[in-house]
């Protein structure tokens, strides 16, 4: 019996007739023999929190890439706001990214730049004949949404862990995406500051109207802030539901994750 369909709880949100801001279907992407993903669906819908858990070395990351083109599936159907992310230029495909956030793990500032040329960045990258005002304007929006308005000045090496995290976010809000990527955004993070950055995240989605996908170990994190989970187990989605669905399934593949 094919375990992707046993496990499977179909969220009931594609018979709504909203098109998903992204839509995977048989997703393949491997490294030399290495078969990580192994033909993984999933739909994301508008205002929706997507929480994708598994073990280290399952995949999420490597989703997470192929989903902005970082790196490249082998085969399958992956659409983002509805252009099939393979078939772009790279014009076209660096005009998406600007409506997709990237958290990185490692936050990816710029060291050698304060916080408020960190955010500048994609400002001046993107939206080059923005005036000065309106510039300093969103900047202090992006940092006030996130708590570091006081630290527009300040080094990344000034910066907690913490507030790193946060600037990133900042920056990452600035252009305003439909679509938030968050690669594992409570790690190596102490509990009250991983607190912290959950509300936030919640916040996000209330003040910005943005999808977000989110891929995470923290199970507290993922009850918290999902409106939906997926499990990845051998490549695939192998369990999908809400938090309280999957935390009650008796599958022990699903039930490993709530212990």
């Amino acid at each position: 019996m094919d375990t992707a369909n046993t496990h499977i709880n179909e969220t009931t949100e594609s018979d709504t007739g909203r098109k998903p801001l992204i839509l995977i279907e048989d997703v393949h992407k491997s490294f030399g023999s290495n078969h990580v993903i192994r033909g993984f669906k999933l739909k994301l819908f508008e205002n929706e929190n997507l929480v994708i858990v598994g073990k280290s070395g399952s995949g999420k990351s490597v989703l997470l890439k192929c989903i902005v083109r970082l790196e490249e599936m082998d085969s399958g159907t992956l659409q983002v706001l509805g252009k099939d992310i393979d078939q772009l230029d790279q014009y076209e495909l660096d005009q998406l990214r600007t409506e997709i956030g990237f958290l990185f793990q490692g936050s990816a500032l710029y060291d050698s730049m304060t916080v408020r040329e960190n955010l500048q960045f994609p400002l001046r990258r993107h939206r080059a004949r923005m005036i000065k005002e309106d510039e300093e304007k969103l900047i202090l929006e992006a940092l006030t949404n996130v708590g570091l308005a006081h630290a527009i000045d300040l080094m990344p090496a000034e910066l907690s862990g913490g507030m790193k995290r946060r600037v990133a976010l900042a920056r990452t809000l600035i252009l305003r995406p439909k679509i938030i990527l968050y690669d594992e955004p409570t790690s190596g993070l102490d509990p009250i500051t991983a607190k912290e950055i959950i509300e936030l995240i919640l916040h996000v989605q209330k003040e910005y109207n943005a999808a977000a996908m989110i891929i995470t170990h923290d199970m507290d994190c993922a009850r918290v802030i999902s409106n939906r989970m997926i499990i990845l187990v051998d490549g695939i989605n192998y369990a999908e539901g809400t938090y309280e669905e999957l935390s009650t399934m008796e599958d022990p593949k699903v039930q490993a994750f709530f212990k």
